[in-house]
């Protein structure tokens, strides 16, 4: 497939969001924002650039594993297929915009430690 595969590093902008489809199957969206850094050669100080705020969806036992175990403010690494969505809002104007279809996330460890813990695989999360 001709699709455009994206890894970002960046930080929740919110607590991770899980529901359910009418289906059962879980549904995890987050936020995730990217603040670039860039050091100024005439002066040599940092300097931050525009930021970039990406919504990602996640799905099954990923969905389930990210609203478990993730909160806003913690920095992410996060890779997925990038997708553009159309919509028509009630006024009747055209919207459109990009969201992240994760097909796996993890934490940096950059600036934090943690512990994994590898969970139970159910016949559901291994046919996903």
């Amino acid at each position: 497939m001709n699709e455009t595969q994206l890894t970002i590093v960046g930080n929740l902008t919110d607590d991770p969001v899980l529901r359910y489809l009418p289906d059962g199957k879980p549904l995890c969206n987050f936020s995730l924002a990217n603040n670039p850094r860039r050091k100024d050669p005439k002066t040599g100080e940092w300097r931050d650039s525009a930021p970039l705020f990406l919504a990602c969806t996640a799905w099954n036992a990923l969905a389930e594993n990210i609203a478990a175990s993730l909160h806003k403010g913690q920095r992410v690494v996060v890779t997925g297929r990038l997708r553009m969505n159309q919509w028509t809002t009630d006024s009747g104007d055209k919207r459109s915009g990009y969201t992240l279809d994760v097909e796996d996330l993890g934490a940096s460890l950059l600036f934090a430690e943690v512990a994994v813990t590898k969970t139970a695989r159910t016949a559901a999360a291994r046919s996903s």
